[in-house]
């Protein structure tokens, strides 16, 4: 009797160190639209389906206000309030904060904070948003991805890349954003530091963009001659130069936006705070800004 015991407890154990070891995951279906915007369906406060662009340059939970004021079933108290907001398979508690606007065809949009301890994996090839315990073991293994060390500043999380124009190359942090829908912004600041050669930068065209909350950004877009993104060189890239509206209010930091994100499968690995990138099926993919039918509008 004691010997089965004896075992029993040996099984028990077993099962208990093997389930401490399963790696554990939620996968959620990812959209991306034309306009290089990333989505996924959420419940919000238990009632209300949302279309939620996934955007790394923000934290918490952000509304349009149209959908406040409009389409919510149930009154929303703004910045102090926890809700909750189901993704997949689990529930988050968040604040609400409000916007004008959000990424084409959404409703809002929420932060990588929600993910703080955990890895998210971007898998454009699957459409999927992919939340695990831990990073999956066949990443490290796999020499075709490449990593770029997460480096925070307040809130928002940074990596470091180059850019190279007329023989000059200057390395300097870039704001990992997925809710920016173009290439690049670059600190026209930031540039000057660095004495790159934006003069010799071809100029493609001049425009007014749009802020979060309405306002008009003047924007400059050139061509870039080379990117790159850990091992990975991306070439003749039209990207934005600005002087205004920057990301943070205390650093000159340059944007990577999803135009160029979404050429990778991405994990976000929140535990060693490391990004894993490997280019997919978009990887060579034209630009928006140099398609011909974009050029005549």
């Amino acid at each position: 009797m004691k010997q089965l015991l004896l075992i029993f407890a040996f099984i028990l154990f077993s099962i208990s160190i093997f389930a401490q070891k399963l790696e554990l995951s939620d996968t959620i279906s990812l959209t991306i639209n034309e306009h290089n915007t990333i989505f996924i369906k959420a419940i919000f406060n238990e009632k209300d389906t949302l279309n939620l662009n996934f955007d790394t340059g923000t934290t918490e939970l952000i509304l349009i206000n149209d959908i406040l004021n409009n389409k919510l079933k149930s009154t929303t108290e703004l910045y102090s309030t926890l809700y909750n907001l189901k993704i997949g398979k689990t529930n988050y508690k968040t604040k609400v904060y409000d916007a004008e606007l959000a990424g084409h065809g959404t409703e809002g949009r929420f932060g990588w904070d929600f993910f703080k301890g955990k890895v998210v994996e971007l898998n454009y090839d699957k459409h999927a948003m992919i939340i695990h315990s831990e990073l999956p073991k066949y990443v490290l293994l796999d020499n075709k991805f490449t990593s770029l060390k997460i480096e925070f500043f307040k809130d928002l999380f940074l990596v470091s890349s180059e850019i190279k124009e007329n023989g000059i190359a200057n390395n300097d942090l870039f704001l990992f954003d997925t809710g920016f829908e173009r290439t690049a912004m670059l600190d026209n600041d930031l540039l000057k530091e660095g004495n790159f050669p934006t003069n010799k930068m071809k100029v493609l065209k001049k425009v007014m963009m749009k802020g979060a909350q309405g306002n008009e950004i003047p924007v400059i877009t050139s061509n870039l001659e080379i990117l790159k993104i850990g091992k990975y060189k991306l070439k003749n890239i039209p990207v934005q130069i600005t002087t205004t509206q920057k990301p943070l209010k205390d650093k000159n930091v340059h944007i990577l936006g999803n135009e160029i994100l979404k050429r990778f499968n991405i994990f976000l690995d929140f535990q060693n705070n490391v990004v894993y990138l490997k280019p997919n099926k978009f990887y060579k993919d034209q630009y928006i800004d140099q398609r011909k039918e974009y050029k005549s509008e």
